[in-house]
């Protein structure tokens, strides 16, 4: 058995591996690194837990065949996915950390004796009100993770689901678990425990439902700030210093991400907090689209007007996931290269549907990272852009966003396309993206609509060089 001292020596080990885990990953180049680090810091704090019990019984057995048993399923999982559903990976392992933390904090409550914690009846008020938190949360961010799951998979429509008093309702059930948890405090019975579990449930799913499709990628850097916020609480109450300081590192750092991100997007911080943006009723008023003059060209087309620009700027988004593009559109952006024309890449924040998602398609297929620029670096260059191509993004350069304020992207920064000369748009078809909003930029009299799958079309093109 490890003795204290050395066992805190190691947890302070793995939270300094975690640290420089997360600034790793804050950079392209550096997040191969920081997924190192973060490995290892994980591997030294589940062995020096082991290795602190002392108690190598035929329990422990089976929490090992249960590990490996779950870490492969993850791992294929993990192997396995398309980059275009990593979103909806993402709020599914949320969901089991969530839930992780319900199944401790009921362990801990049913059997006090075995976590130092009391007796059953009489446990510690600290780790009972530390016990009480993170089942809240830990179930908060279970049945919220699921409704994004669905959202996202597209198993359940990604328009906000409202009601009347929706807002009131929340603030009623928030206030009620706030006295579940004094009164099972004072009590500790165990109907009121298992009440505030149901409860923080229903809050989960009534917190993300009025959520559109705009704003998944906020969601999901929000739920995982709850995920740390529950394995914090929980590491309170197991007294494990690993947990608390993994749990406050993915805690804080998800809620500056989800902050960074309100504030690209324009969004209230405290509104994405408490579920209470993306709410809005709202008509697609582009019931008439199909009216509307749209120009539409080819790869010999696109060709020609990249051929004779001096500047190109490629705008990736969705769409470009779903038909693998990155690698096809790094061999066009190459021959552009040699040709002479300048080549950018601009990113929105929220481009796909998920905090980075081009950065890694786009490192994937090894694009220079010192060509990508975000939102505020790239926006004022359109003016000056012969040529902008955009590659399956749809509402992150929705001119909408700027003019109409019942469009429920409205205020949401959006790259400026439409100042560029040309706009060539791949895309499959004139359907709105994943906010059902109509964009605008379709019918532009400087926009060429390339209607096909987004890979053959970047294909074609540079075969029409």
């Amino acid at each position: 058995m490890i003795s204290t001292n050395l066992l805190a020596l190691f947890y302070l080990i793995s939270g300094v591996l975690f640290i420089l885990a997360l600034r790793g990953l804050s950079s392209p180049e550096t997040s191969r690194q920081g997924n190192f680090f973060g490995i290892l810091g994980m591997l030294i704090a589940v062995l020096v837990t082991f290795l602190s019990t002392g108690n190598f019984s035929t329990s422990f057995i089976y929490v090992i065949a249960f590990l490996l048993i779950g870490g492969s399923f993850g791992a294929f999982i993990a192997f396995k996915i398309p980059m275009t559903a990593m979103p909806e990976l993402v709020a599914g392992f949320h969901s089991l950390v969530g839930l992780a933390a319900v199944f401790v904090a009921i362990s801990a409550f049913l059997n006090p004796q075995a976590f130092n914690l009391g007796v059953s009846g009489n446990i510690k008020l600290a780790s009972l009100i530390e016990m009480s938190i993170g089942a809240a949360v830990g179930a908060i961010t279970f049945s919220g993770s699921i409704i994004a799951f669905l959202k996202l998979r597209g198993l359940m429509s990604g328009a906000p689901i409202t009601f009347r008093g929706q807002h009131i309702l929340n603030l009623l059930i928030l206030i009620s678990i706030i006295g579940l948890t004094y009164f099972l405090c004072a009590t500790q019975s165990s109907s009121l425990f298992w009440t505030l579990i149901a409860i923080s449930f229903l809050v989960g799913i009534l917190l993300i439902i009025p959520i559109g499709g705009a704003d998944m990628p906020v969601v999901i850097s929000m739920l995982n700030s709850y995920s740390g916020w529950a394995a914090a609480g929980i590491g309170f109450t197991l007294e494990n210093t690993a947990l608390i300081i993994t749990g406050a590192l993915v805690g804080s750092s998800g809620a500056i991400l989800s902050y960074i991100m309100c504030k690209g997007m324009n969004r209230s911080f405290f509104s994405v907090i408490l579920g209470g943006f993306g709410g809005s009723d709202q008509t697609n008023k582009s019931d008439n689209k199909e009216q509307k003059p749209v120009k539409s060209g080819n790869s010999d087309d696109a060709a020609f007007l990249m051929k004779n620009a001096s500047s190109v700027i490629i705008v990736p988004g969705y769409g470009m996931a779903v038909a693998q593009a990155q690698h096809a559109l790094r061999e066009m952006v190459d021959t552009l290269k040699k040709n002479g024309i300048k080549v950018s890449y601009a990113i929105h924040p929220v481009a796909g549907r998920m905090p980075g998602h081009m950065n890694v398609l786009l490192a994937e297929a090894n694009v220079p990272y010192d060509e990508v620029f975000e939102l505020e670096e790239i926006n004022n260059d359109f003016a000056n852009c012969d040529v902008a191509y955009v590659i399956g993004a749809n509402d992150v350069t929705n001119p909408v966003a700027k003019t109409d304020p019942q469009s429920p992207i409205y205020g949401m920064p959006i790259l400026d396309v439409e100042k560029a000369k040309s706009v060539l748009f791949v895309k499959r078809s004139l359907s709105p993206g994943y906010a059902g909003v109509d964009n605008d930029l379709f019918y532009r009299e400087n926009t060429l609509m390339l209607f096909a799958d987004a890979k053959k079309m970047t294909e074609d093109i540079i075969k029409s060089f």
